[in-house]
């Protein structure tokens, strides 16, 4: 079964190279630059739609007797439990902790970008939303794809049925890694961590909590989402504020390394393994497109269920979600990491010994000292426990990653039969190369060796995901990172699983009908169990996000740039007849009633 899961993530990983080519962030920014000089020319553009969309998620346009099924604030609250969510904690620290801080300024250009594409493809979902049932509309590019190419008949009906099966089948595949995989090793990581707890306890404590949610539909998501995604915000927020307030004079600096890191090369150190542009430009476009799923086509599913008789106004609702994700809780997450030295920490022990490449039955082996007792800051530490993992820095000339010629060689702590940690159990050199993807072992091998060419022999603690943003606050209040981010990333965690069951449950309505729902939610619940305890490395752990993510980009993508003017059309018109003062417009909706959904007089 090992060897099974093992072989799988390697072809996750062959996929992912051609999936996310150096091809694919032009054509990911592209589109955002292109309805954004399109709107432009239709008059409107990225600051009118935020102001805009304000106004309609306050309640000031809403009719209690549109169609759709939740109102405008539920239906952004939906999406935004999507997207705020471990990509904003566990995912903003994969790309600063893997491509610096220069990852964030093309996180900032993905979210700016992403307010004009988000936009134009919820606008055309909401065109086009099967409404056959008013109360339970459905929408998304499938609907759009075989409504719009699929009404001429024919062969070109069989392709958008075609096209809409793809996105349907890369929808499910996203479902099941990044929304929902992704989030519950991420919770299990932490509670392991921090607490001891068996990953799969977390795993079905989890499926159990978001079962008794999914099991009341879109409706019940709605409601959920309404007050649990103000509430958790409300509490990360904060606590980031307050951190960042400790270093507050510190932010102009960190401003001007954000952006000089984004365009030249990021030296090594602590743990950081160093990286150039290409390595933040990746990170910093992959984590965006996941945190704020702009291009992505799954925000639109859940737009489809608003109450509204304008179907564009939907859409200029959901241009908030990248403001309010990517340029706001992404950028706090980022700050506090960069603040606080966490993405290149220094280390916590150091190694007695050396690290040799030895021939072993005629197979190269990398081995390193292993007694606990020979690295004594790191035994002194009471926070270890068995199955946790650190790793030192190795020095490998020869490397295929030209942007780098530092890896991490990882290990596990072993703990005797009375638990006490004692020894650490590293990786065999041809795990190494496996996990990299070398062709061949490197002919020299060392510790890695710092500015002055002396040999670094620390060993760190492996922080993955959002294990490294609660490093950082603990760094600053000790304590703080354990319980805020444990708490924080179980609440976001939940929210993103629960609203993305509801994006694999719309697929699955569009190729099997409602008989497939009931099963699809069983093993939606059994994946959540299975996140916990497959994944084990942090590039498996971006290979699994890649992987659902590039698949549904490209289809979502297609759809999208062939079908994307009629939405234009539809936006310039709207925004015509709202600067004419054609649409009626009520005071605000009280908070709690936008929350609970209840009907007004209108």
């Amino acid at each position: 079964m090992h060897d099974l899961g093992q072989q799988l993530l390697n072809w996750i990983a062959e996929i992912n190279e051609i999936l996310w080519g150096p091809w694919t962030p032009f054509v990911l920014l592209g589109a955002g630059v292109l309805f954004t000089i399109w709107g432009i020319a239709y008059r409107f553009h990225q600051f009118k739609i935020l102001r805009h969309g304000y106004h309609v998620v306050r309640g000031e346009y809403d009719n209690p007797d549109d169609p759709g099924a939740i109102n405008h604030f539920q239906a952004l609250a939906a999406a935004l439990s999507a997207t705020i969510g471990l990509g904003n904690i566990g995912g903003v620290a994969l790309a600063i902790g893997v491509g610096g801080p220069g990852a964030l300024f093309w996180m900032w250009l993905v979210g700016f970008f992403g307010i004009a594409l988000k936009t134009v493809e919820i606008a055309l979902t909401m065109l086009y939303r099967n409404s056959d049932d008013p109360d339970d509309p459905h929408g998304g590019a499938m609907w759009v794809i075989e409504k719009t190419l699929g009404r001429q008949g024919g062969a070109r009906f069989a392709l958008a049925k075609g096209l809409g099966g793809f996105f349907c089948v890369s929808c499910l595949v996203m479902t099941m890694t990044g929304g929902n995989m992704f989030q519950s090793w991420n919770v299990a990581e932490l509670a392991n961590s921090y607490f001891g707890i068996n990953p799969v306890v977390v795993g079905i404590v989890l499926a159990v909590l978001v079962g008794l949610v999914i099991i009341g539909g879109i409706k019940r998501i709605g409601h959920v989402a309404g007050k649990l995604v103000p509430l958790m915000c409300v509490l990360y927020l904060f606590a980031a504020f307050v951190v960042l307030a400790m270093h507050v004079t510190e932010i102009p600096g960190m401003i001007a390394l954000i952006f000089s890191s984004a365009f030249s090369t990021t030296a090594a150190g602590g743990a950081f393994l160093g990286g150039g542009l290409m390595i933040a430009f990746n990170q910093g476009l992959q984590r965006g497109v996941f945190s704020n799923e702009a291009g992505l086509g799954s925000a639109p599913i859940a737009h489809a269920a608003a109450k509204t008789d304008q179907p564009v106004r939907e859409g200029v609702v959901g241009g908030l979600g990248p403001l309010v994700d990517t340029l706001g809780i992404c950028t706090l997450t980022a700050l506090v990491i960069i603040s606080t030295g966490a993405w290149n920490r220094g280390p916590e022990g150091t190694m007695d010994g050396e690290v040799k490449l030895e021939t072993v039955n005629g197979t190269p082996t990398l081995t390193a000292p292993t007694d606990l007792e020979a690295m004594p800051e790191l035994s002194a530490h009471e926070s270890y426990r068995a199955g946790q993992q650190v790793f030192f820095m190795l020095s490998v000339p020869d490397s295929e990653n030209s942007d780098r010629n530092r890896v991490r060689l990882f290990g596990e702590i072993v703990a005797n039969e009375k638990g006490r940690p004692v020894s650490v159990d590293w990786e065999t050199w041809p795990e190494v190369v496996d996990r990299k993807g070398w062709n061949s072992s490197p002919s020299d091998v060392r510790f890695a060796v710092g500015p002055e060419g002396e040999p670094q022999t620390g060993v760190y603690r492996d922080f993955k995901g959002a294990s490294l943003t609660a490093h950082a606050f603990d760094r600053e209040f000790p304590g703080l990172g354990q319980w805020l981010i444990t708490l924080a990333a179980g609440l976001f965690a939940l929210s993103t699983m629960i609203s993305w069951s509801y994006y694999g449950e719309q697929a699955v309505y569009y190729l099997f009908g409602r008989l497939g729902i009931l099963p699809y939610k069983f093993v939606f619940l059994i994946a959540v169990i299975i996140g916990t305890v497959w994944v084990q490395t942090d590039q498996q752990l971006i290979d699994m996000i890649n992987i659902g993510l590039g698949f549904m980009l490209w289809a979502n993508m297609l759809i999208v740039l062939t079908m994307g003017f009629l939405a234009m059309r539809a936006l310039r018109d709207y925004f015509r007849r709202l600067d004419a003062g054609e649409f009626t417009r009520h005071a605000p909706t009280k908070v709690t009633d936008l929350v609970e959904d209840h009907n007004t007089d209108r």
